[in-house]
């Protein structure tokens, strides 16, 4: 079994507590919560939000699962492994008022893509693969408060949907956090160019920005297009 990596506790000081109410939840809970969604929490595509994600204990443990549904499903196959890999870190997002905290999580998150990548498929990731993975996971982790939906630089938060649309190509939208959470709580359409997802049963609100089809592999280059 691959080795697990160690959450960083569930108080890290008393100071913490006091300023930011910080307190992690344990190895145990996250494991029972997730497995009264386990289904949902191995699939690649499957997207989870943690609006207080701190180091990453769900976001970890919900990385884990995708990968080892991967790692089962591929058998081996190694450009397989990364596509559907890419995937289920393109699938989760957490927020976290602490820098230091959404800085600890994409570096665990980042860690265990390496950890399960070469316990998958006996290699490390190609560069590619990984620079691909480092920029969706500093997109898709954010320094910021959940509760007024801004980044630490006091700006609307902005999440970006990554989104395979023919075989290895991949499609960016970005949406602002409110925006998303307005049109889950609406019974009715909010606005005339708001679509409803029927998979999702919520209204979704038209991208702020929107990016044309490119290789996953080259999802960092997207700004610059």
């Amino acid at each position: 079994m691959p080795r697990k990596s160690k959450p960083g506790g569930q108080i890290r000081s008393k100071q913490r507590v006091a300023d930011h109410g910080e307190v992690l939840t344990s190895e145990r809970e996250v494991n029972a919560m997730l497995d009264m969604v386990a289904p949902e929490a191995a699939r690649p595509e499957s997207r989870f939000l943690e609006p207080a994600c701190g180091d990453g204990n769900f976001m970890a443990e919900i990385l884990r699962r995708k990968l080892q549904a991967v790692t089962d499903a591929c058998q081996g196959d190694a450009k397989s492994w990364e596509k559907n890999a890419f995937v289920s870190v393109a699938s989760i997002y957490g927020i976290d008022i602490l820098p230091d905290n959404a800085a600890a999580c994409r570096k665990r998150l980042m860690g265990i893509f390496d950890e399960l990548r070469a316990a998958g498929c006996g290699k490390k990731a190609s560069e590619k693969c990984r620079l691909a993975v480092r920029h969706v996971l500093g997109r898709n982790v954010v320094c910021g408060d959940a509760l007024t939906m801004t980044d630490e630089a006091g700006e609307a938060i902005v999440f970006s949907e990554w989104s395979l649309v023919a075989g290895d190509q991949i499609r960016r939208a970005d949406f602002r956090l409110e925006d998303l959470l307005r049109g889950a709580e609406m019974k009715n359409r909010p606005e005339e160019n708001w679509k409803f997802d029927e998979e999702a049963r919520v209204f979704l609100p038209p991208p702020v920005r929107e990016f044309p089809p490119v290789h996953y592999l080259l999802v960092g280059t997207l700004e610059k297009s």
